[in-house]
């Protein structure tokens, strides 16, 4: 009963996910069913089932992660037993003494709704990173991410500056620059620069951008060939975000060639990268990369030593759009779509620590 429950609603099917963990919130339920099946039983017999059901739980739990995710949930399965023995404990104190059904009924929905909600609060807490304390990363962008929702200059000075959630998630990674210009604001020499899908930069910006990762930089450049990001303004108008990559002369420089994207090939792609699972939509495929590069997810993304740096290239940069990672609710860091923003902040920040559970995902 309660693999079924983990998988139907504790969003294993819908996340694609075998995570032990997101069956937390919903052990109450067959504790209070085991309990109230066995009240009349011996103590020793209720605890010699309540045993055999916990190990029954997670050898399944731990068959099925190993099987489809092929990692070892040996932490989460240890967060499972120890929810498994409080529930029970809890699930047998409201059936002690000689409290009425109705009194037993009461007690029993604000003793699984409160575990409900406060396993989804401890969740959401074990699978955010903290905050990076590194240096900060110089960002340059042409996708709307700040006064994302402004239509004119009245309602941005009105609403407020009202960020991206990719933005506000990741200043909440750590510190982050979102700049207009790196010849005017350059990336400190020890931290990390963010190129996402830029407008047309000048010779200079590109000649900026190549001297800082040669001389031992870190960057992250997501150059889109087919752009799916939402347009606000009519087509042609320079408020929205580029069609395509504008990062060719750079990318050529560095012996990369990405592939155009066909009109009619716009559809959402899955893919792992070192463990990460990442959404794109459009994504392009560097069909040209040089010795120094090492292809993942069937060459939607690369890694590039470009003299003392390192530069990771992605040929896609709707996967920073908000409804192809963000948890439901958003403030859900245990039940996101994909690991955009973790993935991100490992390569951004040298310091990123990781979160204390991470997502087993179905291969």
């Amino acid at each position: 009963m309660t693999l079924l429950l983990a998988w139907v609603l504790g969003g294993q099917m819908t996340l694609g996910r075998i995570d032990p963990a997101l069956a937390l919130p919903l052990l109450p339920l067959p504790a209070l069913g085991l309990v109230w099946w066995q009240r009349r039983d011996p103590m020793v017999a209720r605890w010699r089932t309540a045993g055999t059901t916990l190990g029954m739980l997670l050898a399944a739990q731990a068959a099925l992660a190993l099987f489809l995710s092929a990692r070892p949930p040996w932490l989460q399965l240890g967060f499972i037993a120890a929810g498994w023995v409080i529930a029970l404990l809890a699930a047998s104190l409201l059936f002690t003494g000689n409290r009425g059904k109705v009194v037993a009924l009461l007690l029993g929905a604000i003793f699984v709704s409160g575990w409900f909600a406060g396993s989804h609060a401890l969740l959401s807490m074990l699978y955010r990173p903290a905050s990076a304390a590194g240096p900060p990363v110089t960002m340059l962008t042409g996708l709307p991410l700040r006064w994302s929702d402004g239509r004119d200059l009245a309602a941005m000075l009105a609403q407020g500056t009202n960020d991206d959630p990719i933005l506000a998630r990741l200043q909440a990674a750590g510190s982050v620059r979102l700049v207009d210009s790196i010849v005017d604001d350059p990336p400190s020499p020890v931290g990390a620069l963010l190129l996402a899908h830029p407008r047309a930069l000048a010779p200079r910006e590109m000649v900026a951008v190549d001297a800082f990762v040669r001389k031992g930089g870190r960057a992250v450049v997501l150059a889109d060939a087919l752009s799916g990001w939402p347009m606000r303004y009519p087509i042609g108008d320079p408020r929205n975000p580029p069609v395509t990559s504008l990062l060719t002369p750079l990318l050529d420089h560095w012996g990369v060639v990405l592939a155009a994207v066909s009109p009619d090939d716009r559809h959402v792609v899955t893919v792992e990268t070192e463990r990460a699972r990442l959404r794109l939509f459009s994504a392009g495929r560097f069909e040209r990369l040089p010795p120094a590069c090492r292809a993942f997810a069937d060459r939607h993304v690369a890694r590039c030593s470009i003299g003392d740096g390192e530069v990771w290239l992605v040929g896609d940069a709707d996967l920073l759009f908000a409804p192809l990672w963000q948890p439901e609710p958003s403030w859900a860091a245990h039940l996101r779509k994909a690991d955009t923003v973790e993935w991100l902040g490992a390569r951004l920040w040298r310091d990123a620590p990781p979160a204390i559970l991470q997502p087993l995902w179905i291969r």
